[in-house]
């Protein structure tokens, strides 16, 4: 990779880290639900005006909006709000591989590889160690939320996988259209319309802000940037560098919010991220065959590959290797 695109896949690595302490203070401003569906409604308009027509069946854009928006964001945010440390969610989140792996195999029949499975467990592991850190010092309960979250996240990649949209882009800007009144809906169920009603009542100018930042930055922006290069580079090649988003996720809690990180949680993170990154692993046999599709001067044609899961990228979006 050129430079200039390492730093742009660090940069959006690093945004989409840090979206996690942005999570955290925009839960002091609004409810779990509130939130979530503003992040959404800002996320959607004016972008869904400038991207043009859905490019794939609607059946695909409702599924992927209700897994990936309601039941994944909503229970991300609800299990933060309940006191799950944002530092500790930008990193137990990430087992979303091995459920997708797992929904992958129960659904599509892709057949995880020795080496996947293997890091399936190492990353089992790693969150079995980050609940034992979490026991000690918070609910687990939001811990259970978050896991919960991580496995929408995998039922939505692995409809992503089966919608296979041409653009990027266009998906997730049409797929944040889904989630707002659903989740309007259950705020106004389960939060009620005084506390949302006081909470836009109370708007100031760092509500407004953690708003856009995870509509516009982390959504539109990074996922906007992740797809261009996914574009240009193989999906082997841009997919590891998602195992930064811990990294910043924690260290930015860290820093602005204060969050400790002891020795059990780094030794979490490692087996977490490691086990992550065997998941994600393309087998040797794909790398040879698409190396071989790509210096060879016949024209393209169609080359199988493994059945095994592909890797996902932080937004929810299944990538091929």
């Amino acid at each position: 990779m050129h430079p200039a695109h390492i730093a742009l896949a660090v940069l959006v690595a690093a945004v989409w880290g840090v979206n996690f302490t942005v999570i955290e203070v925009g839960l002091d401003h609004f409810p779990p639900l509130l939130f979530s569906a503003l992040r959404f409604l800002v996320a959607a308009l004016p972008a869904v005006f400038l991207v043009g027509r859905p490019k794939v069946a609607w059946k695909w854009i409702v599924a992927v909006g209700l897994a990936l928006g309601v039941a994944k964001f909503g229970l991300l945010f609800i299990g933060m709000d309940a006191g799950m440390p944002a530092g500790l969610s930008s990193l137990v989140l990430q087992i979303q591989a091995v459920f997708t792996a797992l929904f992958a195999f129960a659904f599509l029949g892709e057949r995880p590889t020795r080496v996947r499975v293997a890091g399936m467990a190492v990353a089992l592991c790693g969150v079995a160690l980050a609940a034992v850190d979490e026991g000690t010092a918070g609910p687990l309960g939001a811990f259970a939320l978050v896991i919960a979250a991580a496995a929408c996240w995998g039922v939505s990649n692995v409809l992503t996988r089966k919608a296979s949209p041409p653009d990027p882009l266009n998906f997730m800007v049409w797929v944040s259209t889904v989630p707002v009144l659903p989740l309007l809906g259950l705020s106004l169920l389960t939060e009620g319309p005084s506390r949302d009603l006081d909470a836009l009542r109370a708007l100031d100018r760092q509500g407004v802000g953690v708003v856009v930042y995870v509509a516009w930055i982390t959504t539109v922006f990074g996922f906007g940037a992740w797809g261009w290069l996914l574009h240009r580079h193989p999906a082997s090649t841009v997919a590891p560098f998602s195992l930064l988003v811990p990294v910043f996720g924690m260290s930015s809690a860290a820093l602005f919010l204060g969050e400790s990180v002891g020795p059990l949680r780094w030794a979490s993170a490692a087996l977490l991220v490691g086990g992550v990154a065997l998941t994600s692993r393309t087998p040797r046999a794909a790398r040879a065959a698409r190396t071989a599709l790509l210096s060879s001067p016949a024209p393209a044609v169609s080359v199988p590959t493994d059945s095994a899961p592909r890797a996902c990228d932080p937004t929810g979006k299944a990538v091929r290797p």
